[in-house]
């Protein structure tokens, strides 16, 4: 063996990671190599789990890549939460193939030039493989995809469960029942790498094997005053599952297990509100609620911007769903809000509020909960802030939305005969 093969063997046994630094990722360290080791060279299944901004994806888009070079003819099925998650991994896996870096590798290791063969946004094949199988070294596909006649030497699940998770029982339910039929597609002898961030005690990173943990203060990766900046930037349970790797237990919130349903025409003719921000830390957030003879049909969005720069979805949202009157409070704006939406031909209310918000909020929103069916697009950011409320919750516009829409529907005599007053 020439000296120059085998120092590029000792470079991708000992320190995988310096590629990742040749190709552009400057920001891996030894504790990068230590994943990357471990996702090429482990023989058992694996769960990783890494706060956000830690790099995970990096790692594997550069495992993806040196796997297809080191082991030509074994192939590996890439699996995220949709589609278009997979293709932000699969184009960066490609870009690394694509660079000289790895064409000097391929050259030195094997004497010819790395040629791709197919390169396109779910599927990787280079003319290093010899199988007579015929399955791409890469495929990816979102995890709801049809997986019937695939299998793989090694099954990869990255971020497959979201906040989404946390908030609805059916898609825990559903990505659970999903991740368990990958079981099927492993090829004999072949393995699972998982990596992902948990949600909920009862969502699918509960069923993988042999987990470690990586949170914000065991990696060294995100100095102290930039966390206290990301925990004041969101709510706690969002802080503690993506920073932490933990869940706030939820036995005396407030608000929990949403309910969701597919029939959006049952939302047609509601009335809708918008909580608006317009500088700080607040968010707006607009809700639309239905009436209905089994109680209330639901529908959120927030945004963390200013009420200007939402105004449009939010008109595309409320023609969408065929809503009715908007309402919205103008103490603050001195009536700014209301004439901008009169403005876009869009039924408008605005009110005065007088009520303590937590009142407000623990009397409307709470006595109607368990009411509720959310539409399925509802907006899981609108809900999760839902769910995090309480007395001294630091974020409180999707809760306070819905909680005026709820109060306006107890007036009904005003609201029918058009009156101007609190909602």
């Amino acid at each position: 063996m020439n000296s120059r093969k085998q120092a590029v063997l000792d470079l991708l046994w000992n320190e995988p990671y310096k590629i990742g630094h040749w190709v552009g990722f400057k920001d891996l360290t030894g504790l990068h190599n230590t994943w990357l080791r471990s996702f090429l060279y482990s023989h058992e299944d694996q769960t990783l789990l890494a706060h956000r901004g830690s790099y995970k994806t990096t790692d594997l888009s550069l495992f993806l890549a040196l796997h297809a070079i080191e082991r030509p003819n074994e192939n590996v099925m890439f699996f995220r939460k949709t589609d278009d998650d997979v293709t932000e991994v699969i184009t960066q896996t490609r870009k690394i193939l694509q660079s000289p870096v790895i064409g000097r590798i391929v050259y030195d290791l094997y004497d010819l030039s790395l040629q791709l063969i197919t390169a396109n946004n779910s599927e990787i094949m280079t003319n290093l493989c010899t199988s007579t199988r015929g399955a791409s070294q890469i495929m990816g596909l979102g995890i709801g995809t049809s997986i019937t006649g695939k299998h793989g030497d090694i099954i990869v699940t990255d971020d497959i469960v979201n906040l989404r998770d946390r908030t609805s029982r059916a898609e825990r339910e559903r990505t659970r029942i999903q991740y368990m039929e990958l079981q099927n597609i492993r090829n004999r002898g072949g393995r699972f790498i998982n990596t992902g961030t948990p949600w909920h005690k009862e969502d699918a990173i509960s069923l993988m094997p042999n987990v470690k943990r990586y949170d914000c203060y065991s990696t060294g990766l995100i100095t102290r005053d930039k966390l206290e900046g990301l925990r004041q930037s969101m709510s706690d349970s969002l802080f503690a599952a993506n920073y932490e790797l933990r869940h706030i237990a939820d036995k005396d919130a407030m608000f929990k297990d949403p309910e969701f349903t597919k029939d959006v025409e049952k939302i047609y003719g509601g009335i809708a509100h918008i909580d608006a921000a317009y500088d700080g830390k607040d968010g707006t957030a607009f809700t639309i609620i239905h009436k209905v003879p089994e109680g209330f049909i639901g529908f959120g969005k927030r945004w963390d911007r200013h009420v200007d720069d939402c105004l449009r979805e939010i008109a595309v949202y409320h023609k969408r769903f065929r809503a009715g009157t908007i309402f919205c409070e103008d103490n603050a704006d001195k009536g700014y809000l209301r004439k901008e939406i009169a403005g876009m031909g869009i039924p408008v209310s605005g009110y005065h509020e007088k009520m303590n918000k937590f009142v407000k909020i623990s009397t409307y929103l709470r006595k109607n909960w368990k009411k509720i069916k959310w539409l399925e697009e509802t907006d899981p950011e609108y809900i999760n802030e839902i769910l995090d409320y309480s007395e001294f919750a630091e974020h409180d516009d999707s809760p306070d939305s819905a909680a005026s829409i709820f109060r306006k529907l107890e007036t009904r005599a005003a609201y029918n005969n058009g009156l101007r007053g609190g909602v």
